[in-house]
């Protein structure tokens, strides 16, 4: 099976962050990396986004007080 490439307005709406928010878990290792599908086009493997969300949803959110 072909795997679906999601583009990161894409990323965005799925996941509910910003391009900056991405960008910085990305520098973090917190986030997949996008490959680059073309000369200036970058793009997710949507079954990695997926399994990410999964990960997240799985932590418990921290109290006020642990922030």
């Amino acid at each position: 099976m072909t795997p679906r490439y999601i583009t990161q307005r894409e990323v965005e709406t799925k996941t509910g962050l910003s391009g900056a928010t991405l960008h910085r878990l990305r520098r973090k290792g917190r986030f997949p990396d996008p490959i680059k599908i073309g000369e200036r086009r970058i793009a997710w493997p949507e079954n990695e986004i997926d399994t990410w969300l999964a990960t997240r949803e799985r932590q418990p959110l921290r109290s006020a007080s642990a922030v």
